[in-house]
């Protein structure tokens, strides 16, 4: 059995204290264009850019991820795209 422990070390907190095993919904701020042809590469996560008068284009991707895990895969592939992460929130749980 996994555990995960507090900062002192001495308490043991049950796997799902954090609620970062399980799926939530997130939105993720992007400087930058991301091509829609990416959408599978980002778990489905939908794509909306927005493009200010003034300065580069800031593109939202919005959906529910299975764990954190898939939270990581998806910045990994933003990272190998070289799209700096403006933000990352998560609105929901399950």
């Amino acid at each position: 059995m996994h555990s995960r422990y507090t900062d002192n070390m001495n308490t043991v907190l049950p796997p799902s204290y954090s609620g970062f095993d399980s799926p939530a919904t997130y939105r993720i701020g992007v400087e930058g264009r991301v091509p829609a042809r990416w959408c599978d590469r980002l778990e489905g996560m939908t794509i909306t850019e927005r493009s200010p008068e003034a300065g580069s284009p800031v593109t939202t991707l919005l959906g529910e991820l299975a764990d954190q895990a898939a939270l990581a895969g998806v910045l990994n592939t933003l990272y190998e795209l070289h799209l700096p992460v403006l933000s990352v929130d998560r609105l929901s749980i399950g």
